[in-house]
């Protein structure tokens, strides 16, 4: 069995469209969010990275689990996977691109050739939902 990158990303909509960081020298979209550190829960991982990425706080209350989705890793080597658990759930601050973040941008459906293969998985899965068109 391949070697599995475990990660955790906020799903958040507005106008039926997900928002999507770049990472500076990165050329395809993300949804934001990140790596596990040491023993961090789902909602810690969540919480951490979305303060360095938007410079926001993920209201803990709101928080609700979405589904994992995994895909072959943009720029790995064949058989190394990254797992997405995603989570929705609204933010208090304004959105700023910040940390390794270069900008964002509000991506629809159309827009999936911007995204990395599990993001693919993630923004079709949305569609079919009628969460984002």
């Amino acid at each position: 069995m391949g070697e599995i990158i475990d990660k955790v990303a906020w799903i958040h909509i507005k106008d039926k469209k997900i928002l999507a960081t770049l990472s500076k020298g990165k050329k395809v979209f993300y949804i934001p969010g990140g790596k596990r550190e040491g023993d961090e829960t789902d909602e810690q991982t969540l919480f951490r990275e979305i303060k360095e990425e938007l410079d926001v706080e993920v209201v803990i209350e709101t928080v609700q689990y979405l589904g994992v989705y995994e895909a072959q890793s943009d720029g790995a080597e064949k058989g190394i996977k990254v797992k997405m658990t995603c989570y929705i759930g609204d933010y208090v601050g304004e959105l700023k691109a910040s940390s390794e973040v270069e900008r964002f941008e509000w991506l629809s459906v159309s827009d999936i050739n911007k995204v990395s293969a599990v993001d693919k998985i993630i923004y079709l899965d949305l569609s079919s939902r009628g969460l984002i068109e």
